[in-house]
C-alpha cells in the first residue's frame, strides 16, 4: 500500500523528534571537550547523571515518535534514537583521536578493555527507546500480537533460531564490515576508514544480515541489532593482543588498525548497525511479500 504524503511527513516527524531531542539538544551531555573528539564512555565526558537524562530523553523520543508515526508507530518509533545517535556518529572524532590521545602500550590495552563493552551501552540507549515505542502502544491498549502463533513454535525451537540469527547475524555483519570499511591497506592493517565509509559500511552489513535472518530465519530485527553490540567486543578478543599492540605502538601511525570493525566507535556500529539492521529487516518483508503476490498481479 501506498504511503500518503500526510502519513510520510508524520513518519519524517518521529524520525527528527530523535535527532532533535538526542541528536542536537542531548549533544551537550556526551561531547568531548575537543572539537573533533570522539565520543565514548573511555574519554569520561559522559557522566552518571547525564547517563540518566539521556536515557529519559531516549524514552521519551521513542514515546513522542510512536505517536507520531501512528498506525506505524510501532515500526516506525524505534528509528527515533539510532536516528538521534547516528547524528552524535557523524559529528564527532574517530578512533584514531582515541588512539592519537592513548599512545603508550598500558593506555591503549585500558582504552580497548573499555571498548569491548561500550557498544553495550548505547544498545540501553537504543532500547530505552524502544521502550518508550513500548509504552506508547500500552498507553494505546490496543494488542497486536497473536498469541496462537506465539504458541506455535517449542521453546526449544525459539531458543535455536534466536541463537542461530544471533550469531549469523554477528558474522555476517563483522565478514561485510571487514571488506566495505577499508580505507588504505597495508599488509594485514587498514587504516582509519572516512565517516562517509563507516556510515556506508556499518548501515549495509547489518541491513544485509538481517535481511538474510529474516528471509531464512524469519528473526526479527531485534537480533541484528542486538548483534551490534557483540560485534565489537568479539573482534577485540579476537585480533587485539598485546603483541599486536606493541608493534602498532612502536612500528606504525595512530591511523592503523588490526581490523576494519575496530577503527569504528561503538557509537557508530551501534547507531548505524540499528538503522541498518530496522531497513534490512522491513526490505526483506517487503522482498518475500512482492515473492508471494507479485506474480498474482
Amino acid at each position: 500500500m501506498e504511503l500518503s504524503w500526510l502519513m510520510k511527513l508524520r513518519i519524517a516527524a518521529a524520525v527528527a523528534t530523535g535527532v532533535v531531542l538526542i541528536g542536537f539538544w542531548a549533544w551537550p551531555l556526551a561531547a568531548p571537550p575537543e572539537p573533533l573528539g570522539a565520543v565514548s564512555l573511555f574519554a569520561g565526558d559522559v557522566s552518571f547523571s547525564n547517563v540518566i537524562i539521556l536515557a529519559a530523553l531516549a524514552f521519551l523520543a521513542g514515546l513522542l515518535a510512536y505517536f507520531l508515526a501512528w498506525p506505524y508507530g510501532r515500526e516506525i518509533g524505534i528509528l527515533a534514537v539510532p536516528s538521534g545517535l547516528a547524528i552524535w556518529a557523524v559529528r564527532c572524532g574517530n578512533m584514531a583521536g582515541l588512539m592519537r590521545m592513548n599512545s603508550t602500550l598500558p593506555q591503549r590495552e585500558a582504552l580497548f578493555a573499555a571498548l569491548k563493552w561500550e557498544p553495550v551501552f548505547w544498545l540501553v540507549i537504543v532500547a530505552a527507546g524502544f521502550a518508550g515505542v513500548l509504552a506508547g502502544q500500552k498507553i494505546r491498549a490496543k494488542p497486536e500480537l497473536d498469541e496462537a502463533k506465539k504458541k506455535a513454535n517449542s521453546k526449544s525451537n525459539i531458543y535455536l533460531n534466536t541463537a542461530s540469527a544471533l550469531i549469523a547475524s554477528g558474522l555476517i555483519a563483522q565478514f561485510c564490515i571487514r571488506i566495505l570499511a577499508q580505507d588504505v591497506k597495508m599488509g594485514s592493517l587498514v587504516a582509519q576508514p572516512t565517516v562517509g565509509q563507516i556510515v556506508f559500511a556499518v548501515f549495509v552489513s547489518f541491513g544485509l544480515a538481517a535481511f538474510i535472518v529474516k528471509k531464512f530465519l524469519d528473526a526479527s530485527y531485534i537480533w541484528p541489532t542486538i548483534a551490534s553490540a557483540l560485534v565489537t567486543g568479539f573482534t577485540i578478543m579476537t585480533y587485539v593482543k598485546q603483541s599486536a599492540l606493541q608493534r602498532l605502538a612502536q612500528e606504525w601511525p595512530v591511523v592503523f588498525f588490526p581490523n576494519a570493525v575496530i577503527s569504528i566507535l561503538p557509537v557508530q556500529i551501534v547507531a548505524f548497525g540499528t538503522l541498518g539492521s530496522i531497513t534490512g529487516y522491513w526490505l526483506a518483508v517487503r522482498y518475500n511479500y512482492w515473492r508471494k503476490h507479485g506474480q498474482e498481479g
